[in-house]
């Protein structure tokens, strides 16, 4: 079905940069949420809901500006996209770092999110990348982000101490700097900007997975779990500081630990998920797991030992459902409206994480920490409710795969195509001379469909 040729050197260079420039940026987001709880309030004005909604307030621009940045991508460009996205990160570092109250830390916060370029990136990566490798090329980005998120939790609390909140933030200005020069200078320019289905919003695909049940779920879900991300990030630096009695500038170690252990934990989990066709049962058991540590984490915050592994089960849970959940959206989402279900997946998590800082800071101004984790739990019942609703998905792999340009109008393809052995969806889009398939890897006739799509 594809030529056993490797990714080209341009290929390589494109999703390598990329992936660096994705990880750039999260680094800066996420650098900040193991610090502004503690550090915070030494800022002017600050309260429990304010230092909140600084944690989450990148949260609300992300959300809104995702899918129209990546739209507008398709029109004027992704590289004039992502370098503006960039310069607004860029942007909102400085105007966080040179703030001395509470209320500048949340407009920088804001003006950080509002440089939502993962859309833009995401199809530049399609434009960059030949069909067969642009699997391999999403997941180099997938690997950064993940890396990233570990890197940002160590490196946040070594930062604060040695240069305070605002050195971090000078920091997640610098990283931005750093992309846009890899974009300008390293990532190469495609001679053509296209619309892929997997990788960008599709009008048509819009209000169909806007009502998908089973893409609600996952809606849901991962607004869920970002939501309680943030509020863990109120409460989780405050029970290390205040009740387990570890000062701020030694945080590193914990969550450096946690991190550790906790892929270590986690890898066993996502093999036995995949290979055993057991998603359901691990991601529910992780929501059930993000549910029971949350008292774990409220009884033992006195103890250092205990609640570093209560912090390390959490992050468990957390990595697991962070790895599962789009690998879950890839098998749900009807074929060619990937990329549509993805963008409103994202939207789904940047305004998960904007109410989950919000309402962290608000109860824990109201009931302590303990408020925030009994609300925490609260939250992962309701998500493994839902959850347990879902039926075990489909075991497919999404493709795009090129059409012969003789045959996009013949009506008879689709069928030919849906006839093959494994091939459980298809569509065929005339204008793009390809077709978006999902496949049972194990049942697929490979050779059968390559020559549906290519007959001699």
């Amino acid at each position: 079905m594809y030529p056993a040729d490797s990714m080209s050197s341009d290929e390589r260079r494109a999703a390598s940069s990329l992936a660096a420039v994705f990880a750039f940026r999260m680094l800066g987001l996420f650098m900040v949420l193991p610090v502004l709880a503690t550090y915070g309030q030494e800022l002017q004005g600050a309260t429990p809901l304010l230092i909140g909604m600084a944690i989450g307030a990148y949260g609300i621009t992300q959300a809104f500006l995702q899918i129209p940045f990546g739209m507008l991508s398709d029109r004027i460009g992704r590289k004039p996209v992502i370098i503006g996205g960039l310069l607004l990160f860029a942007l909102g570092g400085l105007v966080a770092a040179q703030a001395d109250s509470v209320v500048g830390v949340i407009a920088g916060r804001v003006l950080q999110g509002a440089g939502a370029i993962a859309a833009a990136i995401m199809a530049l990566v399609a434009d960059l990348t030949r069909d067969q490798h642009r699997t391999k090329a999403m997941a180099m980005i997938g690997m950064s982000i993940g890396l990233s998120f570990a890197v940002a939790m160590v490196a946040g609390p070594l930062i604060a101490g040695a240069a305070g909140l605002a050195g971090v933030f000078y920091t997640t200005a610098v990283l931005a700097l750093v992309g846009i020069a890899l974009i300008a200078l390293v990532v190469p320019t495609p001679t053509q900007a296209f619309h892929h289905r997997d990788a960008g919003v599709t009008r048509g695909a819009f209000l169909p997975a806007l009502s998908n049940p089973d893409l609600l779920r996952l809606n849901y879900g991962i607004a869920v779990l970002h939501a309680l991300l943030m509020a863990c990030f109120v409460a989780i630096p405050l029970a290390l500081q205040e009740q387990a009695g570890l000062p701020r500038e030694s945080h590193w170690w914990v969550y450096l630990t946690a991190l550790l252990l906790s892929f270590v934990g986690m890898v066993p989990l996502i093999i036995y998920a995949e290979r055993q066709r057991k998603i359901k049962r691990v991601v529910l058991g992780a929501i059930l797991l993000l549910a029971l540590v949350q008292p774990m984490m409220w009884l033992s915050a006195a103890s250092l030992p205990w609640l570093v592994a209560a912090i390390v089960l959490f992050f468990i849970a957390f990595n697991v459902l962070e790895a599962t959940l789009p690998s879950l959206l890839s098998k749900i989402a009807p074929a060619g409206s990937k990329g549509t279900a993805m963008g409103i997946y994202s939207t789904s998590q940047f305004a998960g994480a904007a109410l989950g800082g919000v309402l962290g800071g608000a109860v824990y101004g109201s009931f302590g920490l303990s408020g925030v984790f009994v609300c925490c739990a609260l939250l992962a019942v309701s998500w493994f409710a839902i959850g347990a609703t879902m039926a075990e998905p489909p075991y497919v792999t999404s493709y795009r795969l090129a059409v012969d340009p003789t045959l996009v109008r013949d009506e008879a393809l689709l069928r030919r195509v849906l006839d093959v052995p494994g091939v459980a969806e298809a569509i065929i889009v005339a204008e793009e001379a390809a077709a978006y398939i999902k496949v049972d890897t194990q049942v697929l006739d490979r050779e059968q469909l390559d020559r549906v799509l290519h007959p001699v």
